[in-house]
């Protein structure tokens, strides 16, 4: 390895690291901004935030140290093209965007399926099998819809925390 890959490679990892840690004190901050009262079982809406915050701010020290102690070590080969394959991240992209902003207007379950079936389509591209045909789009909506609605139906129904839904009922 060269001495300038090397330096190269210890930048970029330091900077995934610095990235990590960056990410958790951010989650850290958001954090002091949500209630700590306790609710069920004694624990508060803001735990969790925590909980991953600490653990990203952990992961991102300890990225760090290693980066600049020899490099991220045990790394094996990319399996991944050397490209990147922009036509599924397109598809990708466009489920996690169009996801955020029909969340409120067709609610939780169809916004979460749409978003799936669009994933399926990146991913799909990816592997150089991308189908469009109806049937495809058909069967991979019917199986968003049965993975986001009991997830959708376990927030409202037994966690009792609101999420939007196309009716009011909180069964949509």
């Amino acid at each position: 390895m060269t001495q300038q890959h090397s330096s190269r490679s210890t930048a970029l990892q330091t900077a995934v690291g610095a990235g990590t840690l960056l990410l958790g004190c951010l989650l850290a901050w958001g954090a002091t901004s949500i209630s700590s009262e306790a609710g069920y079982g004694g624990v508060g809406p803001n735990f969790f935030p925590w909980v991953v915050a600490i653990v990203l701010i952990v992961c991102g020290v300890l990225a760090i140290l290693q980066a600049r102690t020899g490099g991220f070590r045990d790394l094996e080969e990319g399996s991944g093209d050397e490209v990147a394959h922009w036509k599924g991240f397109i598809w990708v992209s466009a489920g996690l965007l169009l996801n955020a902003m029909l969340i409120t207007t067709i609610g939780f379950i169809l916004s979460c399926a749409l978003c799936f079936v669009l994933a399926v389509r990146g991913f799909k591209s990816s592997e150089g099998k991308l189908d469009l045909r109806p049937m495809a789009w058909l069967k991979d909506l019917f199986i968003g819809v049965a993975v986001a609605a009991p997830v959708f139906w376990m927030f409202t129904q037994l966690l009792a925390i609101n999420l939007p839904g196309l009716t009011n009922t909180g069964w949509l």
